[in-house]
């Protein structure tokens, strides 16, 4: 079992930074791949960014490509996503994600969730 915390987010004007974390409970966080989904009013839940089991390997969508950075701190047991030059369209609410199958695009058959923070960027 695997419980997933997240934090970080809040309101920030557009073109502004947020970095959100993901902690990760139990002894067992290197054997899972890690994602962040989001979802925003009336949308469905979609991919952000993933990152494998190793953390040598990343995935972006390509809405956030060159903006957004995916990273894991094994110590601490930790996912972060750094995000920059935000635009009103990243409000949402964003999600961690844990599958020790590894993270893709599909939302479907995800084994972990955390409870979600929400991400504010006014124009």
């Amino acid at each position: 079992q695997v419980q997933l915390v997240e934090s970080g987010g809040g309101l920030v004007q557009a073109g502004g930074s947020l970095r959100l974390t993901c902690a990760a409970s139990g002894h067992t966080f290197s054997t899972y791949a890690m994602g962040w989904f989001r979802q925003a009013p009336g949308k469905e839940r979609e991919f952000v960014a993933a990152i494998s089991r190793s953390g040598g390997s990343t995935d972006y969508a390509d809405s956030v490509k060159g903006r957004f950075t995916i990273s894991r701190d094994y110590a601490k047991n930790t996912v972060n996503l750094q995000m920059n030059s935000l635009k009103p369209e990243d409000t949402a609410v964003y999600y961690c994600a844990a599958d020790r199958r590894g993270v893709t695009t599909v939302v479907i058959g995800i084994e972990y969730w955390g409870q979600g923070t929400q991400v504010t960027v006014s124009p």
